[in-house]
This record gives C-alpha cells, sequence and structure tokens, in this order.
C-alpha cells in the first residue's frame, strides 16, 4: 500500500504590486508522519532563491478548505467557491499563496485514503520514537 503521496499543484503567489504570478508547488503526504502535510515551493518561488517546505497539521487544511483556520504560522481561508487561500509567516515576512480548492480536496481525500481521518494516533510507532528521543538526548 501507497505510504507516501506527491501531488504537484499550481499556486498563484499573491504579492503587493499587481504582480501575482504562478508558482509550481508539491503537496507532501506521509504515513510515518499522519498528522502533518507539507507543501514545497521550488528556488524561483523565494526572494533569496531557495526552496521552501511549510509542514502544518493535516487537520487545519481541512478546517481551512470550510472556513478560516489557523493562528500561527499557517493561516487559511476558502477565496470563493474555487480557490484556497495559505498565508505563511516567518521572521522574514510573509507570503500568501492562492491554490484550487479541488486540488487540495483531491490531496486531502488521497490521505484519508492512506490513514483514515481519526485514525492517526494508530500509525504512530511510539517505541521506536522514544527509542530516538533517548538516543539524542
Amino acid at each position: 500500500m501507497t505510504t507516501v503521496i506527491d501531488q504537484a499543484v499550481q499556486a498563484q503567489l499573491i504579492a503587493s504590486t499587481p504582480e501575482s504570478r504562478a508558482i509550481p508547488a508539491c503537496l507532501r503526504y506521509e504515513r510515518d508522519d499522519p498528522f502533518a502535510v507539507r507543501v514545497s515551493f521550488p528556488p524561483s518561488a523565494s526572494l533569496d532563491g531557495s526552496a521552501v517546505e511549510w509542514t502544518f497539521g493535516r487537520e487545519l487544511l481541512s478546517a481551512g478548505l470550510r472556513g478560516p483556520a489557523g493562528s500561527g504560522d499557517v493561516q487559511m481561508w476558502p477565496c470563493g467557491p474555487r480557490r484556497t487561500v495559505l498565508e505563511f509567516h516567518a521572521p522574514e515576512g510573509m507570503a500568501m499563496v492562492q491554490f484550487d480548492t479541488a486540488d487540495l480536496r483531491r490531496f486531502l481525500g488521497r490521505s484519508y485514503a492512506i490513514v483514515p481521518e481519526g485514525s492517526e494516533a494508530g500509525e504512530l510507532d511510539l517505541d521506536q520514537g522514544l527509542a530516538s528521543l533517548l538516543r539524542d538526548a
């Protein structure tokens, strides 16, 4: 059975100037980290020319497709019936990126096929995690 989902999507970087631009992005979900989703952007999408990856809760993604969600570094909300905005905050600044809602829903549905909603804790290997923590201490 598949344990990782990578889904390429197109996003729209919302800029303070009228020059919003399309950028590629990749959504990622891994069974080994069942509570998290990742979105990565290529170096061409950042101001400093570095690839950028954000990790946030799958629950946030689900909630943000229905209404405003998040109160920390990642916030999201629907923007009309077909678009969803993700807002990322870092010490260097803030970025707003708009995604096609259907792409996000499809990705979320694929993640639920791997780990059903509400069963994430059953996927965690607590013994291995504890052993890793003790090794690093």
